[in-house]
């Protein structure tokens, strides 16, 4: 498949379905963790997506995959507060296995597409 825009990347697509889940598990949390653990992980899910597309639209290699790497630094960090979600009570076990599974996925899937871009 010729890949044409970011939204042909299947790293991108996978990363926008986190991002969107992310979305919709925050919208139950608290109201206290609006500006706390919300903020935090709905910029980390956000995070992934765009360094994602940033680095598809940069001219140089080294300069793509610099984003790439960001964007994986991005879901490291959201593996973690989707761990504490979950250890806080604030999404169920099930989710949190749900939302680690698509995160794992999404690594694999851009670990690919970085590997490729080398």
């Amino acid at each position: 498949m010729l890949v044409k825009t970011f939204n042909d990347i299947i790293a991108w697509q996978k990363a926008h379905e986190l991002a969107l889940a992310v979305y919709r598990i925050t919208e139950k949390f608290p109201k206290t963790e609006i500006f706390g653990l919300v903020s935090q992980m709905r910029r980390c899910g956000v995070s992934i997506p765009s360094n994602i597309a940033e680095g598809f639209k940069r001219k140089s290699k080294n300069d793509s995959v610099h984003f790439y790497n960001i964007a994986e630094g991005s879901l490291e960090e959201l593996k973690y507060q989707l761990l504490l979600s979950s250890d806080l009570g604030y999404i169920s076990k099930e989710v949190y296995q749900q939302m680690s599974a698509i995160a794992d996925e999404t690594g694999k899937l851009l670990n690919g597409w970085k590997r490729a871009q080398k």
